[in-house]
């Protein structure tokens, strides 16, 4: 397994609509496996194949408690089918957003089809941590990251943030 730089905010990339996987195969299992390590490397509980520059329909997550053995899955071709009325609030943070955490309100539960690594289709009915952690991965999944849900003038102030950072990260350019 390998580790994958991660892409950050601002790259253009995390607003792309990925497409979907078109088969299931030993190179898709092994992107799986080094998405799922770069997600403990992180360490994260979620993450899109976006977000490691591949725009496919793929996500992993482990949202098993620290003293739970690891429980990684993985959903290809996720897709919401149902969601609930009834809403929760939890403070998201993500791998493309480090170090910024916020309140979002989502559905708490929601329904999921997709497609298993053994390249079977499947319905998960999710609620919790396991629903939010579906919501959002999904979300980037369609070019939306959860700072899309906060009001204009705390997503502004995150994005001038990160656009700083990125230009303090950038190789200085030689003139000669």
């Amino acid at each position: 397994m390998t580790t994958r730089p991660l892409i950050l905010l601002p790259d253009p990339k995390l607003r792309e609509v990925s497409k979907p996987v078109e088969r299931v195969d030993d190179d898709l299992r092994k992107f799986a496996d080094d998405m799922l390590e770069t997600m403990y490397d992180a360490p994260g509980i979620g993450l899109a194949a976006i977000q490691v520059g591949e725009p496919r329909r793929l996500l992993v997550l482990d949202v098993a408690e620290k003293d739970e053995p690891r429980n990684p899955q993985v959903f290809i071709n996720p897709e919401i089918v149902e969601r609930s009325d009834v809403r929760n609030v939890h403070e998201e943070g993500c791998l493309s957003i480090p170090d910024y955490y916020a309140e979002v309100e989502r559905p708490a539960e929601v329904t999921v089809d997709y497609v298993d690594l053994a390249g079977r289709k499947q319905t998960l009915k999710a609620d919790g941590i396991l629903a939010t952690c579906l919501q959002h991965e999904i979300d980037h999944l369609n070019g939306v990251l959860f700072i899309d849900y906060l009001s204009k003038l705390k997503r502004d102030m995150v994005v001038r943030k990160f656009k700083k950072l990125a230009r303090e990260r950038a190789p200085a350019r030689m003139v000669g």
